[in-house]
């Protein structure tokens, strides 16, 4: 009888309680760039290492770039995240400030989850040729990068704060840069050709120890006048010949702008709610993406800076990395104090030391 008894809760307390609830998991995507930039590595990596803790199926989709990828985020199902770089978003702020119903439309929901790193700018001329730095671009036949493209608007914008007018139409091409490097070096119909990429990048990782004898990059002087209206939206930066042993003797000095990982803003539930289980574990698997990711991830800092006028962190996302961060600086903190003071006897009776 008793084991009757036994059996019949057991079997109402199963019935009680019914199964475990088993995690939803969703689809989402994050837009990047290019199959051979950095974009999509960083994107694998977020899908990799960070979205399956958050029960987030990431898929991470090429694009044209950061241009595209903010219509994307904005009107595409299904697409929750996208990698943008700063002069773009800014770009659109600026449009939208100035009148433009369509770019306000665009960014006026789009939030910002967390700065990542700094891309490296790159402008590439034939080996022979008699420029040797960005200031010396003024009036050349340049591929800026194709429409839609990040590294188009960069191109476009940063000839303009340097000369004080556009790129002649007649000048400017918007082609891959695969196809631009191949007139660069064979037909020779352009001068230069723009690259916007986190170093190392994969289009000039691969280039072959031959490569010095057709092509070679160009330094940026900050001293130059032409220089100095740049550094107010863009950064200096070096390019390591370590990046690019096969096409560089020795580090340059450059330009880059900054990625931003960025979202909508999202109000429902559940699409809030996992973005915020992702943000948590971005913050608790770091420190496997700056060990198995991208180089560029020992870049990144996950403190939260103040942001641009415009500007605005998708707020369950912050709440979630300051949080995490705050942990884990004061757990940092409380172990330096316990191994910097000695435990007392009744904190070693207790149970208090480590």
């Amino acid at each position: 009888m008793k084991k009757v008894v036994l059996g019949t809760l057991l079997l109402a307390g199963i019935l009680c309680h019914g199964t475990p609830a088993v995690a939803e998991v969703v689809d989402y995507k994050i837009v990047t760039a290019s199959e051979r930039g950095t974009y999509i590595k960083i994107g694998r990596d977020i899908a990799e290492f960070v979205a399956p803790s958050a029960d987030i199926k990431l898929d991470a989709v090429p694009s044209a770039g950061s241009a595209e990828n903010v219509r994307r985020l904005r009107y595409e199902p299904g697409v929750k995240l996208a990698l943008v770089q700063s002069d773009v978003y800014q770009s659109f702020l600026d449009m939208a400030a100035g009148g433009n119903t369509t770019a306000g439309a665009m960014i006026r929901p789009l939030r910002v989850i967390m700065p990542l790193y700094n891309e490296e700018i790159y402008f590439i001329v034939r080996a022979d040729s008699d420029r040797n730095f960005v200031h010396e671009i003024q009036n050349a036949k340049m591929n800026a990068g194709e429409l839609g493209s990040g590294t188009a608007l960069t191109s476009a914008t940063l000839y303009r704060l340097m000369f004080g007018q556009p790129m002649a139409e007649a000048n400017t091409s918007y082609l891959s840069n695969e196809e631009a490097l191949a007139k660069l070096v064979t037909d020779k119909t352009l001068d230069v050709v723009a690259v916007v990429g986190g170093q190392p990048t994969k289009l000039l990782v691969d280039m072959k120890p031959e490569s010095r004898q057709l092509i070679k990059l160009l330094k940026f002087d900050p001293n130059h006048p032409s220089s100095k209206t740049a550094l107010k939206t863009y950064f200096q930066a070096t390019v390591r010949a370590s990046s690019y042993p096969n096409l560089l003797t020795e580090d340059l000095p450059g330009l880059a702008v900054k990625a931003f990982l960025v979202t909508y803003d999202f109000q429902v539930k559940d699409t809030a709610g996992h973005l915020r289980q992702m943000a948590r574990s971005l913050c608790q698997n770091f420190s496997t993406l700056q060990e198995k990711g991208h180089p560029k991830w020992r870049e990144v800092d996950l403190t939260l800076p103040d942001l641009g006028r415009g500007w605005f962190y998708y707020a369950p996302a912050a709440r979630e990395i300051r949080s995490c961060t705050a942990g884990e600086s004061l757990a940092r903190t409380q172990a330096k104090s316990r191994a910097v003071r000695a435990c007392s006897q009744q904190e070693r009776i207790l149970g208090l030391c480590p």
